[in-house]
């Protein structure tokens, strides 16, 4: 039978090689006084050291060890030491091939290990066939079915039966799960499902693929693009119980395959597959759809809010010169009017000589006119919006499976009277009663429901993003509370760092902040507060210099002048040997790793410098488009992308010159934003922070060793905040980090609360620092001299009946169920500010008032996050670099076009950024066998960031092999 691979190399070598870690020896080859025992009942050395050796080895990794095998020299003296011998002892062991034999069998008697034969093996083959269902990738099963093999004493095979019975396994367990699927499928709908691949659209797509080709939309003809699509996949009558039994990792799988997959590819699947695949994806996409719909409203609401505010400032402009007219024209009225008074005449005649009684009035009309124009509110003109919104808004309310809290009852009935036609009954009641929009209904007539039913579709927006309402099935507008982890479980959770009493944690805070005060008040009153001073109740603190020590700057130009000039092929070449990232690009359908290594790195390459696969093409010497569109069609996926990026991170932090720059325990966090094509205005892209160019932000974590460890995509119009989170809960390089910096625009108090209840600790830049209010326990207990710096007092009761929930919410961010981002946005967004957003907020102040306590008075904290945050900032400037397609811009259109590129992107500064970091330290070496002196504390200055010596353009040559 031919030999199944289903791992690498390198996941073969980590499951099956004996370990040479020091921790990993002293864990998995320490010797009990039991064994020693056994071990010294063989008399000559040779054979205490090599029985010791197979029973490490049948321990940990599980094996016995093959003839000839070459013993790390780690592992020989590790052992060697514990028996008093050195490892030439070994040279003559198992001269007689039965000695090596009668050891094994000796190890079996005396510990219970067996061969995989009979019904123990029939057992774990049993068991290898559940755990396939479970098993997230090639690798995975191989672990678990290796790890099980130690757990039940069970000798483990040769590598290749290993594989074979694994991939047996996933093929059984996939067929398994197809027909389960199919199987749950009446013969009706079967014949339904098999249309989508049979039906054309426009006589030039099948509607399996028009149901795929959806986006986000940003005007009414994008929504009632994907209404026809979602009232299309609506009329499929599923079963809710479809995937009962089927883990949501083989759902995901199913859903990507089906949306590499053409409907002549689908059509010659076995039916079970193609049915289940099928099935997939129309669950899926309806709930995608559903998301798209709703997103496409926000944009189109956002788009009429922005339109109201241009005509706001369109008619202010206009009224200019009439304004400047009735000014001048009331100046001298006034006039007239004060020399009359000053001069004892009639005031009715200065007024007629004036300007006359029927010009006053007309002036008086203006002004009437003008003070109306130049005080209204783009609500005014949010009416000129209402046939945009009639164009899709009633198929939406009737398609999308609406639901809410208690709280936004009355919009849901006001929901219901738009879905209904209602032309009479116009309730306000779900407006706040401070809402500048009762003032404009109150004035409309009352068979006019316009502005009415946009105040409706404005809130509706809203509720959507706060989770006040909900749809069903849905990913990023699905019930908050349905995905909080409960009590139990989040008082389970490791990851939690404060206490599950809410007052041992308040009074531990009491106790800091006390100790902060009394410290900033009194460094106030001596003057010695770092670059600061306390005058009047004010701050006043300016910005540390900065201290790179000289000769820093020399040492880097000379390092680099070592490092040689390479073609960005070469360099990837190298990186993929030194550390295997293209294994993560495993192929969608089967798991395995790539064959074609060349032609991955083509399309990563395309796509890091922002080429497209047709230039790219072109440029190469290796592949063709169609050949470089293979591969990505079935090797390219955000998980690959993650993996890869690990592969490298980790690497790169065990490279030695990467210890002079950290220890990978601090980080810092911001965005880049990166133009996009002339279709962002629309699509709400542009941030008035980058000027009129329309654009999204790459934001992006990097760790004190330069590695750029998570990076994601959003729209450049969003706060960053949320996202820090996501970066350091969903990474384990992130997970490590103990300080997380930011700038200004990462810095909101829900993440201040959430980062101190994980353990991390949240250390932002705040610019406007002095200005920002100080948050305490007991106000008239604060030292005199800051009382000026008071805002408020923490709520400590609100904090103490929601910390409960509070605790709930922290643990599922850490679940990875749902993006942390995601539920602080819906956090932030609550309009109503409920009692769990508000006592998360006081959490967030206190956290806060002790870091703004601290930072005052600590200079090396500050200069800390100045270093991290320029690292970011030059992390920048490479990535801007490096993507010289397309003049800088991403063209992309859809939403995973543009995060794989942002992905490339960050994969590729990753490669540059570990080949510096070996070179560099190459060049160290260099320089100390020269005689030059080498400091360390200068190297902690150095950076891995250049390119100059990188060429990025021209022909893309890779070696033929």
């Amino acid at each position: 039978m031919p030999r199944r691979d289903i791992l690498t190399e390198r996941q073969r070598s980590s499951l099956l090689d004996l370990p040479t870690g020091e921790m990993s020896l002293l864990r998995h080859y320490t010797l009990s006084d039991e064994d020693l025992e056994h071990i010294n009942e063989r008399r000559r050395p040779e054979n205490r050291l090599g029985f010791a050796l197979q029973l490490c080895a049948l321990r940990y990794p599980g094996r016995a060890l093959s003839p000839g095998e070459v013993i790390p020299h780690d592992v020989l003296a590790f052992i060697g030491t514990q028996l008093g011998l050195t490892g030439d002892a070994l040279l003559s062991y198992a001269a007689r091939r039965q000695t090596r034999q009668e050891h094994l069998e000796a190890l079996r008697d005396i510990y219970g290990y067996k061969s995989f034969t009979g019904r123990g093996a029939r057992d774990l083959k049993d068991w290898l066939d559940q755990q396939a269902e479970l098993a997230t990738s090639n690798e995975d099963i191989a672990r678990r079915f290796v790890e099980e093999c130690r757990r039940s004493l069970t000798i483990l095979l040769a590598t290749s039966t290993i594989e074979r019975l694994c991939a047996d396994a996933l093929v059984a367990a996939e067929k398994r799960i197809e027909t389960r699927i199919a199987g749950r499928l009446a013969d009706e709908m079967r014949v339904s499902i098999d249309t989508l691949l049979s039906e054309q659209v426009d006589d030039r797509l099948s509607r399996f693929v028009w149901l795929r080709q959806f986006e986000v939309g940003n005007n009414s003809a994008g929504a009632n693009r994907l209404l026809d699509r979602l009232a299309f996949l609506q009329d499929f009558d599923l079963s809710p119980d479809l995937f009962e039994s089927v883990p949501a990792h083989r759902i995901t799988r199913l859903r990507r395959q089906g949306e590499r997959y053409f409907a002549d590819g689908l059509r010659d699947l076995p039916d079970d597959r193609r049915y289940a695949v099928l099935v997939v994806c129309v669950v899926e996409w309806r709930a995608a759809i559903s998301d798209a719909v709703v997103e496409t409203h926000d944009r189109i609401v956002g788009k009429t809010w922005r339109e109201g505010q241009r005509l706001c400032a369109a008619r202010a402009e206009d009224a200019k010169s009439a304004v400047q007219h009735t000014l001048r024209s009331f100046r001298d009225l006034g006039s007239s009017m004060l020399e009359a008074k000053n001069d004892g005449s009639s005031v009715v005649e200065a007024v007629s000589s004036s300007t006359g009684w029927s010009d006053l009035e007309a002036l008086v009309a203006t002004a009437s006119q003008l003070t109306d124009t130049l005080s209204s509110n783009p609500i005014a003109h949010l009416v000129q919006g209402h046939n945009r919104f009639r164009r899709y808004v009633p198929r939406m309310l009737h398609l999308l499976k609406i639901d809410g809290a208690h709280v936004a009852t009355r919009l849901l009935a006001a929901i219901d009277l738009i879905k209904n036609g209602a032309r009479h009954a116009f309730p306000t009641d779900f407006l706040r009663r401070s809402s500048k929009r009762h003032q404009y209904l109150k004035v409309q007539e009352l068979d006019d429901n316009r502005l009415w039913e946009v105040a409706v579709l404005f809130h509706l927006r809203d509720a959507f993003r706060s989770g006040d309402i909900w749809l069903a099935q849905s990913k990023r507008y699905g019930d908050l509370k349905q995905v909080l982890v409960p009590a139990t479980t989040a008082a389970a959770n490791a990851r939690l760092a404060v206490p599950l009493d809410p007052e041992q944690w308040l009074a531990d805070r009491h106790a800091q902040m006390e100790i902060g005060l009394e410290k900033l008040s009194k460094a106030a009153k001596r003057g010695t507060i770092p670059g600061g001073a306390i005058e009047d109740g004010v701050l006043q603190l300016s910005r540390l210099p900065t201290q790179t020590p000289n000769g820093a700057a020399d040492l880097l130009f000379d390092l680099y002048k070592r490092v040689p000039d390479k073609r960005i092929t070469d360099i990837m070449l190298q990186v993929d040997d030194a550390t295997g990232f293209t294994d993560a690009f495993t192929h969608l359908r089967t798991g395995a790793p790539p064959k074609d290594r060349i032609g991955l790195l083509n399309v990563l390459l395309s796509e890091g410098l922002s080429l497209g696969l047709s230039k790219m093409a072109e440029a190469s010497n290796s592949h063709g488009f169609w050949e470089l569109m293979r591969i990505s069609r079935w090797h390219i996926e955000s998980e690959a992308y993650r993996r890869a990026l690990a592969t490298i991170v980790d690497a790169q932090s065990k490279l030695p010159m990467a210890q002079f720059w950290g220890m990978g325990v601090t980080a810092s966090s911001d965005g880049q934003f990166f133009p996009t094509t002339r279709q962002g205005e629309a699509m709400n892209l542009i941030n008035a922070k980058y000027g009129n160019e329309p654009g999204l932000k790459a934001y992006t974590h990097v760790s004190d060793q330069f590695a750029p460890f998570a990076s994601q995509t959003i729209p450049a119009t969003v706060s960053e905040a949320p996202y820090i989170l996501d970066g350091l809960l969903n990474n384990d390089v992130g997970k490590r980090i103990k300080e997380q910096y930011a700038d200004t625009g990462g810095f909101t108090d829900h993440v201040f609360a959430v980062t101190s209840i994980l353990g991390h600790r949240f250390i932002p830049r705040i610019r406007d620092l002095p200005s920002k209010r100080l948050y305490v326990f007991d106000a008239g207990g604060t030292p005199q001299n800051l009382k000026g710096m008071i805002g408020g007092k923490i709520r400590e009761g609100l904090i103490a009946s929601n910390w409960p929930d509070i605790l709930r919410i922290a643990a599922t961010m850490t679940a990875g169920t749902v993006a942390p981002s995601q539920i602080l946005r819906k956090l932030a967004s609550y309009p109503r500010q409920n009692d769990l957003a508000v006592a998360l907020r006081e959490v967030g102040r206190v956290e806060r008032t002790l870091f703004m306590l601290d930072w005052v008075l600590n200079a090396d904290m500050q200069r800390r996050v100045q270093i991290g945050l320029n690292k970011g900032e030059a992390h920048h400037a490479l990535k801007n670099a490096l993507r010289i397609g397309r003049q800088g811009e991403i063209r992309d259109r859809t939403i995973e076009g543009q995060h794989y590129r942002m992905a490339a992107l960050n994969l590729l500064a990753t490669i540059v950024i570990y080949w510096n970091t070996a070179r560099l330290g190459e060049a160290v070496v260099q320089r100390q066998d020269a005689g030059l002196p080498v400091q360390p504390d200068l190297l902690a200055h150095t950076s891995p960031l250049g390119w100059a010596h990188i060429l990025l353009t021209g022909e893309y040559k890779w070696p033929k092999k």
